[in-house]
């Protein structure tokens, strides 16, 4: 018999009590829900390094291959707005399944994409199909663990989906060096085949019927009523968003800067790209250490700070153009690192307050982490697409995310303060 631990009923939300996941089955939902969330950073990375190509191929300039990242991450933003009400309503497996259907489809259409503007649409309908897996990932976790167990489950599950922004552009790297950046499509095409049958197969449904929400509309203006009128959870949206505004601004930035600005090739861009990622995996694991000795909102205020200076001291060696390559990436691989504590303790924290709602929550948590990204992507393009752009936008995004954090302790909220 599997080993369970007996959850205790929320007494704010007045949630069930549920079995906890732990043992074996913990692992083995963990390392699924991972592979299916990795769906996300494979099709956002694993076509950074044909970005110059992209634009000589199709005749388009800087600025707007990055609207092609834009679209992947508006698509992210606006489907979890949708298939989270869903996935509350129906149960997360189908979804799940329709979802990343939609993505193998949408893949399969870029392969073919005839023009930039073609493309940027179908990269739209990409990162819809791609959001379901995210969300519903981030579901199950709501649905099957809460406080300090939530924030533990989430960093696990960013080691899982840790690899995928380590291995996405040296995969692509790889298809490169064999085919032109059609390629790439093709493979993103094969992998959301495997990552459909894990869900067909692999991941068990986690909401029962009786906790599913009416198939109204009503009901779901209602959620989202509910949830954007408590101003904590609120604050620790913009946390959350701010904190990935950082990784997407070196997602969308890097490989100009990288490539262009400091002569790197495809392969070495690669390699430092997941050296970056080794950073923001390796702190969300040492968050799980953390978190026995310290709540996740005494590890996020810790973080921020670090973040901000860390952020600080890059904008600075950036604009002297001090240091070369290595004075531009260890500070920046510092930012990174601080953001892997943030990413998994922020969304936990604002997860825990509604766990009645878990996928309208999470589809909210990332309609506004990716809709940041959106905007964040052309913003490092505008202002330069070099190392100064990207570093005042990562040290932007660390300060008002630290201000924002200490808006939410001002509130003097019980349940966000004991966390």
């Amino acid at each position: 018999m599997e080993d369970v631990a007996v959850r205790r009923a929320d007494a704010d939300t007045g949630r069930p009590v549920v079995p906890e996941p732990t043992g074996l089955r913990r692992l083995r939902i963990i390392v699924v829900l991972g592979a299916l969330i990795a769906l996300g950073p494979l099709t956002i990375d694993m076509y950074l390094p044909a970005l110059p190509s992209i634009g000589s191929d199709l005749a388009a300039p800087e600025a707007t291959v990055q609207l092609t990242l834009t679209g992947t991450l508006v698509g992210l933003g606006l489907g979890q707005l949708f298939i989270g009400p869903f996935s509350d309503v129906v149960g997360r497996r189908l979804p799940l399944i329709l979802g990343t259907g939609l993505h193998v489809l949408a893949s399969l259409a870029c392969l073919v994409a005839p023009s930039i503007a073609v493309l940027g649409a179908l990269r739209v309908v990409q990162g819809v199909g791609a959001a379901a897996a995210m969300v519903v990932a981030l579901a199950v976790v709501g649905d099957l663990f809460t406080g300090r167990a939530a924030a533990t489950a989430l960093s696990r599950l960013f080691l899982v989906m840790g690899i995928a922004p380590i291995l996405a552009p040296t995969l692509g790297g790889a298809v490169l060096l064999s085919s032109s950046w059609r390629g790439v499509f093709g493979v993103l095409a094969g992998l959301g085949v495997v990552l459909l049958a894990v869900a067909v197969l692999a991941l068990p449904e986690s909401l029962p019927a009786e906790r599913r929400q009416p198939a109204h509309f009503r009901p779901v203006l209602r959620t989202y009523g509910k949830l954007l009128s408590d101003g904590p959870f609120v604050l620790l949206l913009v946390v959350a968003a701010l904190a990935m505004s950082a990784l997407f601004s070196y997602v969308s930035g890097s490989s100009f800067v990288l490539q262009e600005q400091f002569g790197l090739d495809q392969q070495s861009f690669a390699l430092v790209f997941g050296a970056g990622a080794v950073s923001l995996i390796g702190a969300s694991q040492l968050n799980v250490v953390l978190l026995k000795r310290f709540t996740p909102l005494r590890i996020v205020i810790t973080a921020l700070v670090a973040a901000t200076a860390a952020a600080g001291l890059l904008t600075a060696l950036a604009v002297t153009g001090t240091g070369g390559l290595l004075g531009f990436l260890l500070p920046l691989w510092a930012v990174l690192g601080s953001m892997g504590f943030v990413m998994p303790n922020a969304p936990a924290l604002a997860l825990n307050r509604h766990g009645e709602a878990a996928g309208t929550a999470s589809a909210l948590l990332g309609a506004c982490q990716f809709g940041l990204g959106a905007l964040i992507a052309p913003l490092v393009g505008v202002l330069g697409n070099d190392g100064p752009a990207m570093a005042i936008i990562m040290t932007a995004g660390a300060a008002v995310a630290l201000v924002a954090l200490g808006a939410v302790l001002r509130l003097g909220n019980r349940t966000v303060a004991a966390a």
